[in-house]
């Protein structure tokens, strides 16, 4: 397997260190704190170690403040309900004894029942499309080091954009964009696992959708974004080594936040997962973004 997909799995499996208390690290992926899809898809799992033939349905998550890259994540889970067919769990993620994300999961024991979906957007197939890795030398040159590193260091998944953008010189344009999604390698079976590296990839592109119509200068450094809450709903079964489009628009912005929405489809058009994501935006000057990149400021 490709070394960095294998690396995040390893992540991604956590180690008990009690019945309900687990221990996870971080990676440093070139964001200015732990990145959130690692923290959601690490909550996410820390519950899964908690239930038995079920599946996860859908996550709701609040992030409380920035994650240390440099220290471990503590999870704690509690068993809030096991029913007749749901199973409800709380997961607290706590770094230097204060919490930095409050999750809650469900999960349910696999039934029939009505069936409908939205229909898939009409965009191109990846084959064709360029990764978002590929990036002109001289737009490098003109990026932050921080987000130079996000944007071109080896990822775990391929990300081919429909809707070409310039960093160094946006456009305003509508908050709509689709990006094809797949890991680089193939991937162990099991749905948990699956579930797991969704929430950890659909945390990326989703906020920035809400700038869009802004046209916000991000190699600037003046552009300060911070996930404040994320929701995961998961309708049927999918692979991640295979492509998905990841379908993202914003229907609103304003107090400082953005509101981003996301659908997951399967290259037959099969509408698979749905998510949500509300943040902070904030134009500032640099030096003010640089004091606020330090991940022991709390937003």
């Amino acid at each position: 397997m490709h070394p960095v997909l294998d690396d995040l799995i390893t992540l991604l499996k956590l180690e008990r260190i009690e019945e309900n208390i687990f221990r996870g690290a971080s990676r440093d992926i070139g964001s200015p704190q732990v990145f959130g899809g690692q923290v959601l898809g690490q909550a996410l799992s820390a519950a899964q170690h908690t239930v038995e033939g079920r599946v996860a349905h859908s996550l709701h998550g609040y992030f409380l403040r920035r994650g240390d890259i440099n220290a471990p994540i503590i999870y704690d889970v509690d068993r809030s309900r096991d029913g007749g067919s749901f199973s409800n769990r709380r997961v607290v993620a706590i770094q230097h004894g204060r919490p930095i994300l409050n999750l809650a999961a469900s999960f349910q024991v696999s039934q029939d029942g009505l069936s409908h979906q939205a229909d898939m957007p009409d965009v191109p197939e990846p084959d064709g499309l360029k990764d978002l890795t590929h990036l002109a030398a001289d737009v490098l040159d003109k990026i932050p080091v921080k987000l130079r590193r996000f944007m071109t260091d080896q990822r775990p998944f391929e990300f081919r954009p429909v809707e070409q953008s310039d960093l160094d010189e946006p456009v305003k344009r509508p908050p709509n964009k689709h990006v094809w999604v797949r890991a680089v390698d193939k991937l162990p079976d099991g749905l948990a696992l699956h579930q797991n590296l969704m929430a950890y990839v659909s945390d990326f592109e989703l906020l920035t959708t809400a700038t869009l119509p802004h046209a916000l200068p991000f190699t600037q450094g003046k552009v300060i974004m911070a996930s404040l809450d994320h929701a995961l709903w998961f309708h049927r079964e999918f692979r991640l080594d295979e492509w998905l489009l990841y379908a993202m628009d914003s229907p609103n912005a304003s107090g400082a936040r953005g509101y981003a929405r996301g659908q997951f489809f399967t290259q037959e058009g099969k509408l698979v997962a749905s998510t949500t994501q509300e943040g902070l935006i904030r134009v500032v000057d640099p030096g003010r973004a640089a004091k606020r990149s330090d991940p022991r400021h709390q937003v």
